[in-house]
């Protein structure tokens, strides 16, 4: 076991949370290998976004081990030294400066600009736009760059908060549903941006559409009132009589 532990970019044993008696993570335990794409499913209150607040730092475990990478331990740091450590994290609704063009929100969002200020005032580097065009295509913005974020469509500012993440240049990255509110041309164009990153990043995705899920998934993990329920290929889960019950069975019902 411990020889293969320094494979893992991420680990979580036996991991808890309660919020005023309500257990939100219970002895959640999940290893996540270097590169890897991975796609977490699970009912409303199933702990999946207290599970990327605990992994972030937003909050902290009562008991249990998160580790980053070569043994970090992320329980002892705060939201800002986990980012720094290349942990970036995608919320469900995009934060975009609307005000600013598609350019230049990967401009400010570039590894090492110490500041927003810092960012306007200084100038663009042949390298920082060549690093720039490399983002804004990855993320099909590219003949977008002089457009106002604020003119983009949701799925495009979407593209766009992802783009902001890869300036950072993270090792590991949190995406919270993100193909919430798309259409489906978006969701699927979506799907082949992360599915581009794969290998090269890290990558956790919450998802409850089930197309999109398998369309990017290559390991599924369920979650159930704060703990795994069980993991396994997008077919092994669909045809889990648990997850069934618990989540897709339910989620057809609605």
């Amino acid at each position: 076991m411990t020889t293969h532990k320094k494979e893992f970019i991420l680990v979580l044993e036996e991991v808890n949370k309660s919020f005023e008696g309500f257990k939100a993570i219970s002895n959640l335990t999940l290893y996540m290998d270097e590169g890897e794409l991975r796609v977490i499913i699970g009912p409303n209150g199933a702990g999946k976004s207290s599970m990327l607040d605990l992994i972030t730092g937003r909050t902290k475990p009562d008991s249990g081990k998160i580790e980053f990478g070569k043994d970090t331990d992320l329980t002892k740091l705060n939201e800002a030294r986990i980012n720094q450590l290349g942990i970036g994290r995608k919320f469900q609704t995009p934060s975009v400066y609307t005000d600013h063009t598609v350019f230049e929100n990967i401009w400010l969002s570039l590894h090492g600009s110490r500041s927003v200020w810092n960012s306007l005032f200084s100038r663009v580097t042949s390298e920082r736009r060549d690093r720039i065009y490399e983002i804004l295509k990855t993320i099909a913005l590219d003949g977008k760059a002089d457009w106002k974020a604020g003119a983009l469509s949701h799925g495009q500012k979407q593209w766009l908060e992802i783009g902001m993440l890869l300036a950072q240049d993270p090792k590991l990255l949190l995406v919270d549903e993100p193909a919430a509110g798309m259409t489906d041309e978006e969701t699927h164009k979506t799907g082949e941006l992360l599915l581009s990153l794969e290998g090269k990043h890290s990558i956790i995705v919450i998802e409850h559409d089930m197309t999109f899920v398998r369309q990017i998934a290559r390991k599924v993990t369920v979650l159930h009132q704060g703990t795994v329920l069980c993991e396994g290929s997008v077919d092994a889960v669909q045809n889990d009589d648990r997850v069934k019950e618990v989540y897709l069975g339910r989620k057809k019902k609605n």
